[in-house]
């Protein structure tokens, strides 16, 4: 009986084996896609930004923004990088942004340095330099990091463990499409991850989709110590333990998030704050990584703050981004919105077909949003010099951080195949007769 119960797991793990070969991880990366700007020529391009222009204006990096910004370095490097030298000086969101960063990377369940990995594929697919440099540099913080990269720069995926090679998987195929991952990739993937662990995996594609896309459209300079300087794992971050259940337990914070997001939905909704759903299915998901979606919260509430492009541009752009990205459920949501305001439906109608409706304002904003979502990289000077004549400097990079938004939110609900609310279903089908296509 021993003799075949060895037999038996030997099988086993053969076939396990060979449909990882046939079909898996390995395989799925970067497959029938574009291909990735490799890791060398990402280090070229970040030591030739170091001097580029910004096409905004950065606040200075003095001793006094640095104790505003507090822990703005992930790694506790005592600098203010220059993604939140742009969001303290048009926003009041730097310290929340700085959090957030800090959330992602080290909160959660998941090892940070597979997060750090996938944030580097997301900057391979967009061909960033600047987030690959803070990518890279976070993983030569730990040695298990520095193992990591090693690996990627020699091209041995292979090397890495199938739960790893699943998490590049996802992210390749989520940036490049918000409805990319198959149901067969998904299904591999929830056989290492756990529900709450699938929802951190596709919190940190949103997130460096827009991380990329921002750092990209204001062409930031690559800053030298991102490049060259002493890097170590942050002493307040506890060591990473891995957990050993194979549900996702509902946690003390994820009860606690419930009823603050609980409570929020309970207030009187305006059409100009929001889309009076009570609790949508967007936050529903994001719940079962409470962290990641607190800090989430907090970034996108700071930023709207502030906010000088009035509700009718922002739904504008949204839907654009959400066209682009065909995200079912976010354009459903913005559908929704568009209408509590106000707007003619017919305006709506024609919108799905082209830009004709729209003012020249709304076509500013829509063109820069569009051409962001399908190649940040390709954004230019004259670009963003068109949007700010428009919009001026403040309200050029709130056009930014909402397309970017969206970047994020179209990857979350369309990538988990999140269903729509039934009060966006109804506005959506008495606006263009029929269900989304």
């Amino acid at each position: 009986m021993k003799t075949l119960s060895k037999i038996f797991v030997a099988l086993f793990i053969v076939s396990t084996l060979l449909v990882f070969a046939s079909h898996g991880p390995a395989a799925n990366i970067g497959s029938s896609k574009p291909s990735l700007t490799t890791l060398e020529e990402l280090e070229k391009l970040g030591r030739k930004r170091t001097n580029a222009v910004p096409r905004t204006t950065l606040v200075a990096s003095s001793a006094e923004n640095l104790k505003v910004l507090g822990f703005a370095d992930p790694l506790e490097g005592g600098q203010a990088p220059n993604y939140l030298r742009a969001l303290e000086k048009q926003t009041s969101a730097a310290p929340q942004f700085a959090q957030m960063m800090r959330t992602f990377l080290y909160g959660g369940s998941l090892p940070p340095e597979t997060k750090m990995v996938m944030a580097l594929r997301v900057a391979q697919q967009l061909k960033s330099p600047y987030s690959a440099a803070h990518a890279m540099r976070w993983l030569r913080a730990s040695d298990y990091g520095r193992t990591l990269l090693a690996q990627l720069r020699a091209g041995k995926l292979d090397s890495l463990t199938p739960a790893e090679q699943l998490a590049i998987a996802y992210a390749d195929n989520l940036t490049n499409g918000v409805n990319e991952v198959s149901d067969v990739q998904f299904q591999e993937t929830r056989a290492f991850y756990n529900d709450s662990q699938i929802v951190e995996l596709t919190m940190t594609v949103c997130l460096f989709n827009y991380f990329t896309r921002m750092s990209e459209a204001l062409n930031l300079p690559v800053e030298a110590w991102v490049l060259d300087g002493a890097v170590q794992t942050p002493a307040s971050v506890a060591a990473y333990q891995r957990p050993m259940a194979r549900i996702a337990l509902v946690s003390n914070d994820e009860m606690a998030a419930t009823g603050v997001v609980t409570a929020a939905a309970k207030q009187t909704q305006t059409p100009v704050a929001g889309l009076g759903l009570g609790i949508a299915n967007s936050q529903r998901a994001m719940l079962r990584a409470p962290a990641l979606a607190q800090a989430w919260r907090d970034y996108g509430a700071a930023v709207r703050a502030r906010f000088s492009i009035n509700r009718e541009i922002q739904l504008q752009i949204s839907f654009a981004v959400s066209m682009a990205n065909g995200c079912r459920y976010c354009t459903l949501h913005q559908v929704l919105g568009l209408r509590r305001l106000g707007i003619d439906p017919a305006k709506l109608v024609t919108m799905k077909k082209d830009d004709s409706a729209l003012t020249s304002r709304e076509l500013v904003a829509v063109a820069f949003a569009r051409k962001v979502t399908r190649a940040p990289a390709s954004v230019t000077d004259e670009d963003f010099a068109r949007l700010t004549t428009e919009f001026g400097e403040q309200g050029a990079f709130e056009v930014l951080l909402q397309t970017c938004s969206f970047s994020f939110m179209n990857r979350l609900t369309d990538g988990l195949r999140l269903p729509s609310e039934d009060e966006a279903i109804r506005v959506y089908r008495e606006t263009y007769g029929g269900d989304f296509n």
